[in-house]
C-alpha cells in the first residue's frame, strides 16, 4: 500500500475533507439506535435496529457519548439522540434497587446479570459528554456514576479497578482484566478535563503505570487477564481465543489504544510533570505503538492488524476488527503531532489508504465491524455494527488536541 494519494495524508485539505465526510456519515447511520425506553437496539449492517439482540448498557453509553459531540459539531437531531440514550440510563437499564447500572436487557426485557465496571466506566464518559453538552439530568447523572464506581470498582490501595459483580453486589469475580481499566482511564481523564476534579487524572497515572510495568516485563506486549491478587494470566482462554472481550493472549489493538491513552494523559498533566516525566511516558507510547504495528499489521501477508497474538507476536486469531484500524489511525496520529517522526506519518497515510479500499462500507455506512485473514466481511465475534463509537472519534482524534478528551476538545475547538 502506497498511501501517497493526499486523500490519506495528515495535513491535507483531503484529508480532513474525507474525515469531515466519514463522520457525517457514521452519524447519519446511527440514528435508529434508540430503543422505546432508550437503551441501545444492536445495528445491523445498514443501520436498521436488530430489536432481537440484548440492548446493552456500554453500547448505550457510546452513542450517547458520540452525539453528544454530534451536538458540538451541528449534526441535525444528536440532542434528541442524546436525551434518549439518557432516558435509558436513567430508566430502565438503572438497578434502583441495588444501585449501579446493569449490563443490559434481553430483547424480551429481562435483566441480563452481573453489574461489569467496563459499563460503569463508559457511564462516567456517556454522562460527562452528555454533560458538556447540557443535557438535563447529566450532571447528576455523572455525579451518581463517580459515586458509585468510587464505592464498587475502584481501589485505592492498588490504585486499579475490579471487573466485575453479581446484579446485587454482594460477591466479586475475582477474575481483574486491564480492558475495563483502559476505559476507566479514558472515563477518568474525560471527567477531570470536564470538572476539574484532578484526583481523576491521579487514578489515571496510577493505572498507567501499573499497565507500562506489565508491559516492560513481556516486551511491550499487555497482559490482559488478571487473579483477584493481580498476577497475570497468560493463558487465559486459550481454548477460546476470539471471545471479544476476554481473548487469549496479546492484543495489538489495545497496546495501540494504551499507547493513545498514555500519551493524552502525559499531555495533560501540570508543567512540572511534563517536564520531568514527558520523555519516559511518551517513549512508552511509542514502545507499545510500534510493538503492535511489528506484531499485528500485515502479519499474514494481507493488509490489516491481527486480532490477537501469542506472547512471542504469532498472529492467533487473524480477524481484523474495525475499532483496531480507529485506533491505529488515532494513534499514528498523535505520535506524529508529538514526535514528528515520519514512520507515524507513512503509518497513518497506510491505515487510511486501507480503510478506504476495504473497512468503510460505501453502500450501507459505517465501517464493517469484522474481516477475516483475507479481507473478508465476517460476523463470527462481531456481526453487524453495534455501534460508531471507535470509528466516529478517529474522524476527529488526528485533527483535535492530543491533550484534551475527544468530546471537550470538539466542544470547544480546540484543534
Amino acid at each position: 500500500m502506497s498511501g501517497k494519494n493526499p486523500k490519506y495524508q495528515i495535513n491535507t485539505k483531503e484529508n480532513k475533507a474525507f474525515l469531515q465526510e466519514i463522520c457525517q456519515n457514521l452519524l447519519d447511520f446511527g440514528h435508529q439506535f434508540p430503543s422505546p425506553g432508550g437503551s441501545s437496539y444492536y445495528l445491523g449492517d445498514d443501520g436498521a435496529p436488530w430489536a432481537d439482540r440484548s440492548r446493552e448498557t456500554w453500547i448505550t453509553c457510546r452513542m450517547i457519548h458520540v452525539y453528544s459531540i454530534g451536538a458540538f459539531l451541528g449534526h441535525k437531531g444528536s440532542e434528541a439522540l442524546v436525551d434518549a440514550g439518557l432516558k435509558g440510563l436513567m430508566g430502565e437499564l438503572k438497578d434502583k434497587e441495588n444501585g449501579g447500572w446493569y449490563a443490559g436487557l434481553t430483547a424480551a426485557g429481562e435483566i441480563l446479570p452481573t453489574k461489569q465496571c467496563y459499563a460503569h466506566a463508559f457511564v462516567i464518559l456517556a454522562a460527562s459528554s452528555a454533560m458538556l453538552a447540557g443535557r438535563e439530568g447529566a450532571k447528576e447523572l455523572l455525579e451518581e456514576a463517580l459515586e458509585l464506581y468510587d464505592l464498587r470498582f475502584w481501589n485505592e490501595e492498588e490504585g486499579l479497578s475490579c471487573d466485575t459483580w453479581n446484579t446485587e453486589f454482594t460477591l466479586l469475580d475475582d477474575y481483574r482484566g486491564i480492558n475495563a481499566n483502559m476505559h476507566t482511564v479514558e472515563a477518568f481523564l474525560a471527567v477531570a478535563d470536564a470538572t476539574g476534579q484532578e484526583k481523576y487524572r491521579e487514578r489515571a497515572g496510577r493505572v498507567i503505570n501499573r499497565v507500562i510495568e506489565w508491559a516492560v516485563r513481556n516486551d511491550w506486549r499487555i497482559p490482559e487477564h488478571f487473579t483477584k491478587d493481580w498476577e497475570a494470566d497468560l493463558e487465559c482462554n486459550k481454548d477460546r481465543p476470539d471471545d471479544p472481550f476476554k481473548p487469549y493472549g496479546a492484543t495489538p489493538g489495545h497496546g495501540i489504544e494504551w499507547a493513545r491513552l498514555i500519551a493524552q494523559w502525559t499531555l495533560s498533566t501540570d508543567e512540572e510533570h511534563r517536564l520531568r516525566l514527558a520523555k519516559f511516558y511518551i517513549e512508552a507510547a511509542e514502545n507499545l505503538f510500534n510493538r503492535a504495528i511489528e506484531d499485528g499489521w500485515n502479519a499474514d501477508g494481507a493488509p490489516g492488524i491481527v486480532y490477537t497474538t501469542d506472547w512471542e507476536g504469532r498472529p492467533v486469531v487473524h480477524d481484523r476488527m474495525h475499532w483496531t484500524l480507529a485506533e491505529a489511525i488515532n494513534t499514528a496520529a498523535i505520535l506524529y503531532r508529538i514526535t514528528g517522526r515520519l514512520k507515524y506519518e507513512k503509518n497513518y497515510s497506510e491505515f487510511m489508504e486501507y480503510l478506504d479500499e476495504t473497512v468503510l462500507d460505501h453502500v450501507n455506512g459505517s465501517w464493517f465491524h469484522q474481516l477475516d485473514e483475507k479481507n473478508r466481511v465476517i460476523g463470527t465475534v462481531w456481526p453487524g455494527k453495534s455501534d460508531i463509537y471507535h470509528a466516529l472519534q478517529s474522524t476527529l482524534i488526528p485533527y483535535y488536541a492530543p491533550g484534551v478528551s475527544i468530546a471537550l476538545a470538539v466542544k470547544d475547538k480546540l484543534r
